[in-house]
């Protein structure tokens, strides 16, 4: 992600003028002119010398001229000089905050990850996106055993952040109530608060000392689990992708927002910009082409990383067109991955 240093060569003369600009434009959607800059600024400055600075800044490529109007509309780098030295974010009002923390309670994790999508994509009308915990963050706390029939055995998987997981596996002999507690009690001493693939190293040393046709049942247990969480690890909900239609920047290329819907069907390179969150601290903001995606060209992306009792498994996130009230979007983004990781993490 690109940033500009506090050293941008602006006079403070051009900082108002620039943030002035870029606030109107995302209140109001149209190019912004000499004379709008001139009321709107809090400056006395004359029309000419805001035109000569509206030229600068053009020139800087800060801003830029629509064939079709005298004004001015920001550019991706406009953008991200106003979002990171020019923005100041607003604390969200107490209702909203209210809101929040009323719907991320405790409970099922994807439940908790499909609410959270959808707050995000409510409060701020974009496409909200949460990415379910990666596959090495995903650990075991417990597994249980419950016989169902001749050689149907069910495995009961409940990861460290309290979500749960079914799974058959078929048997070649059965296995009475207190062998399968056996089972589970061993793989609880032994495996527990670790992944599955760390597990399926061990279980293959380890398991030899075990009588054989108990290894068969672990070794198929272990199997299941590490499907189960290839199914469930790196993968995201998306909501109201569809908000983005009413996006009069986005609608407007139809090809262009063919390319972004493609783009939340395929997944990997969504998955790949938003894994970047998970190794970063606090709020990420991707402007335009600092995505390295194509169909995001004309978004930005807001994304913060949530976690589990320290461990940061995922990412919470916001896409929308690149005008965008981020003053207002960035606190949400914020808010909601520090209340999924609280309702994640006090479930246990």
């Amino acid at each position: 992600m690109a940033e500009l240093s506090d050293m941008t060569p602006l006079d403070e003369r051009a900082r108002i003028l620039l943030k002035t600009l870029i606030e109107r434009y995302i209140a109001d959607g149209q190019p912004v002119g000499s004379r709008a800059l001139s009321k709107h600024s809090g400056l006395e400055l004359s029309a000419a010398t805001v035109r000569n600075v509206m030229s600068d800044l053009e020139e800087m490529g800060f801003i830029t001229s629509p064939h079709t109007s005298a004004g001015r509309v920001p550019t991706a780098l406009g953008y991200r000089l106003f979002v990171d030295n020019l923005l100041k974010v607003r604390p969200l009002r107490g209702g909203l905050l209210k809101e929040l923390k009323g719907q991320l309670q405790p409970d099922q994790p994807q439940r908790l990850i499909g609410a959270a999508s959808n707050l995000l994509s409510q409060l701020t009308h974009f496409a909200g996106v949460v990415v379910a915990p990666r596959k090495d963050a995903i650990r075991i706390r417990q597994i249980e055993f419950l016989p169902l029939s001749e050689g149907r055995v069910l495995l009961i998987i409940v990861t460290t952040s309290g979500d749960v997981q079914n799974r058959i596996l078929h048997t070649r002999r059965a296995y009475s109530a207190s062998e399968l507690t056996t089972a589970a009690n061993y793989l609880n001493a032994h495996y527990s608060g670790l992944g599955f693939e760390t597990i399926r190293e061990r279980v293959q040393a380890e398991l030899k000392q075990l009588q054989g046709d108990m290894s068969e049942l672990m070794t198929a247990a272990v199997d299941a689990g590490s499907a189960a969480v290839q199914e469930t690890a790196s993968q995201y909900i998306l909501s109201g992708e569809t908000n983005l239609l009413d996006s009069e920047e986005l609608s407007s290329n139809m090809v262009r927002l063919r390319e972004l819907f493609k783009l939340f069907e395929q997944k990997t390179g969504l998955l790949q910009l938003l894994d970047i969150s998970n190794r970063a601290a606090g709020v990420q903001i991707f402007i335009g082409g600092e995505s390295g995606l194509a169909p995001l060209d004309e978004c930005s992306v807001i994304t913060a990383p949530y976690d589990v009792d320290g461990m940061i498994v995922g990412s919470v996130g916001v896409i929308g067109p690149t005008r965008m009230a981020y003053e207002r979007v960035i606190p949400i983004v914020d808010i909601t991955a520090r209340l999924l990781s609280s309702a994640l993490s006090s479930r246990h």
